[in-house]
C-alpha cells in the first residue's frame, strides 16, 4: 500500500511539473512575441519620421550635369528687401502740348487721327474763321502722337472746347501708388523694376519724385519713376507693378528662391545624402526676387539643390503614383 502511495505522489509530480514547464514556455513564448511586436513598432515609427530612405533619389554627377541641376551651400545672405507698389503709365506732363484752335469757325479738312504720328508744325486740321473767313492751319507744336481729336469736317468749333491733345511719349512715367505704410520705406533716388504681367520683362528705373502730401481721400501718396519709351512699349492707362528696392537684411542661413518646392503638403529643399536628395521640411522667413530665408529645417554647409529641384520632385511623386497603381 506505502509503495502504491509513492507512485501516486510521483505521478501527481510528474504532471505538476509538466503543466509548470508548459505555462513556462507559453509565458516565454509570449514574451518573446511581444519583443519581437515592439521592435518593429519602433521600426515603423522610425521609418514614420519626417522621410524615409525611400524618399531618396540617387543621381550621379554625369544626371546632374544633364539636367541641369546646380548645388549651392547653405549659408549667410545680405537680402536685397523690396516693396510692392502699383500704379500706371502716364505721358510727361513736360512733352504734353494742348493745341486750342485761335478762332473760332468751320472745319474744312482733318489730316490726323487719334494714335497717328505728327511732326513738329505739321498741319493736324483746316479751319475757316467766322469772322474773317480765312482759312488757317491747325499745326502741331512738338514732335508725337495724337492722343485727343475733336474735329470732323463741317463742324462748327470754338476756340476754347476744341482742343487737339499731343504727346510726345519717347519717355513715360511710371506713377506708383505709395500707401501710408510703405511711405517710410520708399526714398529718393530708390531703384525700382517696373512691368506688368511678368517681371521677367520689368525695366530698371530710379525713382526722381515723390509727392509731398498724401491725398486726402486716399491716403497714399504718388512716387514717379521715368522710363525710356522709344519703342513705344509702354502705354499711358496701362497698369503696371514697381517692385522698390529698399534696404539689406543680413541672414544666417538662406537658399535660392527655385530651391524651395512645394512636396506633401509642406515647403522642402531638397539636401545631399550621402549618394542622393532628400526633401527636408523648412520654414522660410524674409524673401526677396532671389533669395529666401531659413529659420528652420537646415543647417549652414549642407550642400542643397538650387535650381533644378523640381526634376527631383517630379520623380519623386512619380514613384509614389506608381507605388498607389500597385496596390
Amino acid at each position: 500500500m506505502e509503495k502504491k502511495n509513492k507512485y501516486i505522489f510521483l505521478l501527481i509530480g510528474l504532471v505538476v511539473g509538466a503543466v509548470l514547464t508548459l505555462a513556462a514556455v507559453t509565458f516565454l513564448g509570449s514574451s518573446s512575441e511581444d519583443a519581437h511586436l515592439k521592435t518593429e513598432t519602433e521600426i515603423i515609427e522610425d521609418a514614420g519620421g519626417e522621410h524615409s530612405e525611400e524618399e531618396l533619389v540617387t543621381l550621379s554627377d554625369t544626371e546632374i550635369n544633364e539636367l541641369g541641376i546646380k548645388l549651392e551651400t547653405v549659408g549667410s545672405q545680405k537680402l536685397q528687401m523690396h516693396t510692392d507698389l502699383t500704379g500706371e503709365i502716364v505721358p510727361d506732363p513736360d512733352k504734353l502740348a494742348h493745341i486750342v484752335p485761335r478762332f473760332a469757325g468751320v472745319v474744312k479738312n482733318v489730316y490726323k487721327e487719334i494714335g497717328d504720328k505728327v511732326k513738329k508744325d505739321e498741319v493736324i486740321a483746316i479751319i475757316e474763321s467766322n469772322e474773317s473767313l480765312v482759312t488757317y492751319e491747325v499745326k502741331s507744336s512738338i514732335d508725337g502722337v495724337v492722343l485727343d481729336l475733336h474735329m470732323t469736317p463741317g463742324e462748327l468749333i470754338g476756340d476754347d472746347k476744341h482742343i487737339v491733345t499731343v504727346a510726345d511719349l519717347s519717355s513715360v512715367w511710371a506713377e506708383l501708388t505709395v500707401y501710408q505704410k510703405d511711405i517710410d520705406d520708399i526714398k529718393l533716388g530708390q531703384s525700382a523694376q517696373i512691368y506688368f504681367n511678368n517681371i521677367e520683362n520689368a525695366v530698371n528705373g530710379k525713382i526722381f519724385y515723390i509727392s509731398p502730401t498724401v491725398d486726402e481721400h486716399t491716403r497714399t501718396a504718388t512716387a514717379r519713376v521715368r522710363l525710356n519709351n522709344s519703342t513705344g512699349y509702354w502705354k499711358p492707362g496701362m497698369f503696371i507693378t514697381g517692385k522698390v528696392l529698399t534696404n539689406f537684411v543680413e541672414v544666417d542661413q538662406a537658399v535660392t528662391l527655385n530651391a524651395i518646392q512645394n512636396f506633401e503638403g509642406q515647403k522642402v529643399v531638397f539636401v545631399k545624402e550621402g549618394e542622393g536628395f532628400k526633401p527636408q521640411p523648412v520654414t522660410i522667413g524674409k524673401t526677396n526676387t532671389n533669395y529666401a530665408e531659413v529659420l528652420t529645417g537646415l543647417n549652414s554647409g549642407q550642400t542643397y539643390i538650387a535650381e533644378g529641384a523640381f526634376v527631383i520632385k517630379s520623380e519623386l511623386l512619380k514613384e509614389s503614383f506608381g507605388g498607389d497603381d500597385d496596390h
